[in-house]
């Protein structure tokens, strides 16, 4: 039987972009309760965060960045690095544009690849050099999507870059995971976050989406955020490149 202390995050730093809303904030949170100190990164306030982790006697650290500058996330992470080492970086921080392939413009199609997938790559890069210049052990957790396995509909920015996630994570596990870097990634199914709004208020799309979900019920942000303590504990020391979908049963069917 595996040692509950397996799944504790007791004395590690753990780094979550996108930490202010959503699916970031359920990570954040799940790993605080863990017993985390958690690195928390947005350009938008993270007061309601705080107050969540505050709820589970935990420890937020907010650190403002606009992570689509790579220089400034670059900066940002160097300079946590050297307040403390970093044991687990989560990549959450995305965003999504819904038109028409037809009328998807490339400014929409840059600003969505960007952030998602241009970001997340050199975060990893600079947390990965960092890792393996200290000597120690590093977790990755990226966010991908269903989307990184379906076309979706009406989002194609948007799928390829989490189809570029899903690429990325297993390329870097393909070179880190002998020298002490585990990367994994969580495939959400329908959460209820600010991606989904615009579907979780049309009726039809709603009830469409609902139907075919196994367990009935859109997903809630702490789903994701205790599949991400388990990647980030070493419960999961031996899982590399895997994309964990946590979709209610959604890909089941």
């Amino acid at each position: 039987m595996t040692d509950l202390s397996a799944f504790s995050l007791e004395g590690r730093t753990i780094m979550v972009t996108g930490a202010n809303t959503g699916i970031g904030q359920g990570i954040a949170v799940a790993c605080a309760r863990a017993g985390a100190t958690v690195l928390g990164v947005a350009r938008s306030d993270m007061s309601e965060t705080a107050t969540l982790v505050r709820k589970v006697s935990g420890t937020l650290q907010t650190l403002p960045c606009r992570l689509e500058d790579l220089d400034s996330a670059r900066a940002m992470l160097e300079a946590a690095w050297e307040e403390r080492p970093i044991d687990g970086l989560v990549n959450n921080a995305g965003i999504i544009r819904r038109a028409d392939a037809a009328d998807t413009t490339e400014a929409d199609w840059d600003e969505v690849l960007t952030l998602n997938l241009r970001t997340l790559f050199f975060l990893s890069q600079t947390y990965g050099k960092l890792v393996l210049s200290s000597g120690r052990a590093g977790k990755i957790v990226n966010i991908a999507s269903l989307l990184s396995f379906e076309g979706g509909i009406r989002v194609p920015a948007y799928t390829a870059s989490k189809h570029g996630v899903a690429g990325v994570t297993q390329a870097l596990c393909n070179e880190w995971a002998a020298r002490g870097i585990n990367v994994n990634a969580i495939a959400p199914g329908y959460i209820e976050s600010n991606n989904t709004r615009a579907l979780r208020a049309d009726p039809d799309r709603s009830a469409a989406i609902l139907g075919r979900i196994p367990a009935g019920r859109w997903g809630a942000p702490s789903d994701i955020g205790d599949a991400a303590v388990f990647l980030l504990s070493a419960a999961s020391d031996y899982m590399h490149g895997a994309v964990i979908p946590v979709d209610g049963g959604w890909l089941a069917r």
